[in-house]
This record gives structure tokens, C-alpha cells and sequence, in this order.
């Protein structure tokens, strides 16, 4: 197996154990923990949301370390606090400790999730890490199937608290030695194997993209980002409640609802082929589109439209997944990426946090209308992706 595409399958086995593991997790643990401990099942989340917002802050530090040290010390100590905040969540015993191990969760989630990972490659592949992007988020996209059916049968056959330490064990049985394996940054730029890698971008090689494109353009990133999280979030939340306020039965719905994670890998596929000499902005542009026109089609056709609703916000929602980590790169160049990374998807990780309250109080005073809201947003994002400022050599084909 080729070196670059080992060290891909490395990152997504273990983005895929990170994820599983902390943000699919609440969605079928939430209950257990709150008749156990004693809190209210939105308390839950509410303490999941704390995760969120400490990842926030946490990310822009994790990616300063990655630009200067390599992505795989983060990683590592991502994998630690990760099993560490299982274990303080499996010992919780009132709701102050289950939001002390979401804190902690957070710490590692800011660290040790997509953004981290993309920030590796960059690091020891500069403005070729493209492929390795799109290829972890095609492995981390089954991080729900694998995730749930696996929380679920742990903790129905041996309790929740035996789930999340059986979750902490795989972090540091798996997760951890995976990330042990990768290259460190400096000798993967030194001693590139021939045929396979080339060097990450020295200092000077992307100078006039990373120095200043427009700061303009960077807020405008910023919002897209905040509003594809959003939408993204608000559906993982709602979507089988909303697509029953159709006429189509619970049944339907969430068989409809399970079609947004095949349809997230398909999209990953689109940019892997298809769209692989494309700039990442004008995938960025057809995938946005995708949700507003998901709706569109529930909106002339209800019912029977839901699973081409379903079909369409997952392609184009893993086709933005992609885009996250390559419309920065390609833009503003490899030079101090892994920590304007952070900067970038800050806003995301607070309106992801308070996504799923605020849509659902517009599917309780709106119904249906809700998806107006979530694809006027995303309308408001094209027209950002359309307002950006590209430099003339950013924009042109990889």
C-alpha cells in the first residue's frame, strides 16, 4: 500500500473511532445517563453542547501546535483525553460530573477531530493533501453506522457506563496506536518516499496566498462554514420530525432520514472523481445549493419527495465536509493553516451548540416551514461563496 494512502486509512479508521465516540454518542446514550444520574434528557445536551463550545476554543490552539509540531502529538493526546472523559462520563453519578466529562470530551474533541486531522496531512503534504482529505472523510463518514448499532448493543447488553469505558478502551487499543504510527511531520517533509509524496510547502512556496488574501475573505469562509454546520446539525437533530410533518408516516421518515449518511459517502465519492480537478469553491457552491433545493422538492411534491429530500442534503453535506478542509487550503496556501483552520470553524462550533434547540423551536412555531429558514440560510451562504475576493492564482485548477 502506497505510504500517503496508509497513512490516510490510519486517519480515518481512527477520525472514525473519534467521532463515533463522542459526537453520535449522546443520541443514543442521553437516556440512560439521565434516568442514572438524575438530570433531564435535555440536560444531556445541554452538557454536550459545553463539549461543543470548549471545542471551539480549543481548536485554534490544537491547530498552532500542528502547523509548528505535526499533527501526531495532538492526536495522541487527543486519544487520552478522549478515554479520559469516557471514563469520568461511566463514573458520573450526579449532573455536575456529566458535565465535567463533556468539558473534558470537548478539550479532546477540539483536538482530535476533522479539523486536526485535515491540519495533519496539510502539514506533511501542503497543497497535496487534497485527496487525503476527501479520502478520511470517506472513511469517517460510517462513524454513525459503526457508532450507534455498537453504543446501542454495549449498552443494552452490558449498561451505558460499560459502553463508554468500552469506547476509552478502544481509544487507547486502536485510536492511540494508529496515531503512534504516523509520520512525524519533519522527517515525512525531509524524506519523501519517490513516487508517492512530495514535500509539505515550505514558508516562502505559498507566501502571497497565505499572507493576505482579503480578510474579507476569511469572514465570508467563516459564515459558509457556520451555516453548513448549522444546517448540517439542525438536521442530524430533526430531520425524521420534520419530514413527518409532510404526511409521511414515522416509518417512512426515518427510513427516509437513514438515507443522509449513504448519500454523505456518495457525495465524498462525487469529489473524490468527479469533481477532483474542480475548485474546491465551486464545489463548495453546487453543495450548498443542495439543501435549498432538497427543500424546494419537499415543498412542490411533499411525501412522497422525502427520500430525494434526505438524498440531496446528504450529498451535498459531504461534499461540504470536504470542502471545510480544502476551500482553506487552496485559498490561503499550507503556511499556518492547522491554526486558521481553528479560527475558521470557531463560529461553527457555537451555532453547531445551539442548532439543535434553535431549529427546534422553529419546527415547533413553523413546522414545516423550518426548512425555509435553514435553506435561506444556506441561500445567504452561496451568495458569500460568490462574494469571495479569490486570488487569481488561488483560483485556478489544482
Amino acid at each position: 500500500m502506497p505510504r500517503r494512502t496508509r497513512i490516510t486509512a490510519m486517519l480515518g479508521v481512527a477520525q472514525t473511532l473519534s467521532w463515533a465516540s463522542s459526537y453520535y454518542l449522546p443520541a443514543v446514550l442521553a437516556e440512560p445517563i439521565s434516568s442514572a444520574v438524575g438530570m433531564a434528557y435535555s440536560t444531556v445536551f445541554a452538557a454536550f453542547s459545553v463539549a461543543l463550545l470548549v471545542s471551539a476554543g480549543i481548536g485554534p490552539i490544537a491547530g498552532r501546535f500542528i502547523d509548528r509540531f505535526g499533527g501526531r502529538p495532538v492526536l495522541i493526546t487527543s486519544n487520552l483525553v478522549f478515554a479520559a472523559g469516557l471514563v469520568i462520563l461511566s463514573l458520573a453519578t450526579q449532573a455536575n460530573h456529566v458535565f465535567l466529562a463533556w468539558a473534558v470530551m470537548g478539550i479532546a474533541m477540539g483536538s482530535g477531530l476533522y479539523e486536526a486531522a485535515f491540519a495533519t496531512v496539510v502539514r506533511l503534504y501542503g497543497q497535496d493533501a487534497r485527496r487525503a482529505i476527501t479520502g478520511i472523510t470517506l472513511f469517517a463518514g460510517f462513524a454513525s453506522t459503526v457508532g450507534w448499532p455498537l453504543s446501542s448493543y454495549l449498552a443494552h447488553e452490558f449498561g451505558w457506563r460499560e459502553a463508554c469505558l468500552a469506547w476509552a478502551l478502544l481509544h487507547l487499543l486502536l485510536g492511540l496506536p494508529l496515531n503512534l504510527l504516523l509520520p512525524r511531520a519533519a522527517s515525512a517533509v525531509a524524506e519523501p518516499q519517490q513516487g508517492d509524496e512530495q514535500p509539505a510547502a515550505s514558508p516562502h512556496e505559498h507566501s502571497s496566498a497565505a499572507g493576505k488574501p482579503h480578510r474579507s475573505t476569511a469572514y465570508l469562509m467563516a459564515y459558509v462554514f457556520a451555516v453548513s454546520w448549522f444546517i448540517s446539525t439542525a438536521m442530524a437533530a430533526h430531520l425524521p420530525q420534520l419530514l413527518q410533518m409532510t404526511g409521511a408516516a414515522i416509518g417512512v421518515a426515518i427510513g427516509a432520514a437513514a438515507l443522509v449518511g449513504p448519500a454523505q459517502v456518495a457525495g465524498r465519492l462525487v469529489e473524490y472523481g468527479f469533481l477532483k480537478n474542480a475548485h474546491p469553491l465551486l464545489s463548495a457552491k453546487l453543495a450548498i445549493l443542495a439543501h435549498p433545493a432538497a427543500a424546494l422538492c419537499l415543498y412542490l411534491i411533499g411525501a412522497p419527495a422525502v427520500s430525494l429530500f434526505a438524498v440531496l442534503h446528504g450529498l451535498g453535506n459531504g461534499i461540504l465536509t470536504i470542502a471545510v478542509g480544502t476551500l482553506p487550503l487552496k485559498v490561503f496556501g499550507a503556511l499556518g493553516y492547522g491554526q486558521r483552520q481553528g479560527w475558521l470553524m470557531v463560529p461553527a462550533r457555537i451555532v453547531q451548540a445551539g442548532s439543535p434547540f434553535l431549529f427546534g423551536m422553529a419546527v415547533s412555531h413553523w413546522a414545516l416551514g423550518a426548512a425555509w429558514l435553514s435553506s435561506m440560510l444556506g441561500i445567504t451562504a452561496f451568495l458569500a461563496l460568490w462574494a469571495m475576493r479569490i486570488q487569481p492564482h488561488a483560483a485556478s485548477a489544482q
